[in-house]
């Protein structure tokens, strides 16, 4: 298999979801536990559901947080975070106590309970791009993607925010920092709107 995009399996996330969407738009995957493919990899996917801590403790009792830490800060592998994945690229959880990789400036706080936005934050909603980028200011229609969290991330650095969300309160749903892409929706549920996006990650994103 020619220069697959890597998804990394470290016991929590959709990927067979993300695999198979891939699969459709013709975009060569590969689901993968190991370190040394990790590190050599062209691109990576790094997918979550579930607790953060857990998350921490997985990649590192398996050995794969070094090599993760490495492919991206060092080789500047272009790695895509979805959901969990993306929350484990900032500083630190309100879920946990552990830290993430800290690759953006960046928090991930906890939705608070209100009356009329029940938590989790669950089902579909709509996308608000920020500033210029390759992706959310060329589609043309609204954007609607498929949510599925309790947290958020707060970036601290305005420039890192690709697009915002609105649950409750405004939230960032996307941010790009150099070769780094994260995003709290689920592109593989979000039917044609995830399967541009995930075209645009696999094709465009830090390609040129």
């Amino acid at each position: 298999m020619e220069n697959p995009i890597v998804i990394i399996n470290y016991g929590l996330g959709n990927l067979h979801s993300i695999s198979n969407m891939l699969t459709r738009l013709n975009i060569p995957t590969m689901i993968t536990n190991d370190p040394q493919i990790i590190l050599n990899a062209k691109k990576l996917i790094l997918p979550g559901v579930g607790a953060f801590d857990t998350a921490v403790q997985n990649l590192k009792t398996s050995n794969l947080w070094d090599s993760i830490n490495d492919a991206v800060t060092k080789h500047e592998t272009p790695i895509l975070g979805i959901c969990l994945g993306m929350q484990l690229m900032t500083k630190n959880s309100e879920e946990g106590q552990q830290s993430g990789f800290g690759w953006v400036d960046a928090s991930t706080k906890k939705f608070q309970q209100h009356k009329k936005y029940k938590v989790p934050h669950i089902g579909w909603n709509f996308v608000t791009p920020i500033k210029h980028n390759d992706f959310f200011t060329h589609y043309h229609d609204e954007l609607k993607f498929y949510f599925a969290h309790s947290y958020y991330v707060e970036c601290h650095q305005s420039n890192d925010i690709m697009a915002t969300s609105e649950y409750s309160k405004q939230f960032t749903c996307a941010f790009k920092h150099n070769n780094i892409l994260g995003v709290q929706f689920h592109p593989e549920k979000s039917h044609q709107y995830g399967m541009a996006f995930l075209k645009y990650f696999a094709e465009q994103f830090q390609n040129e």
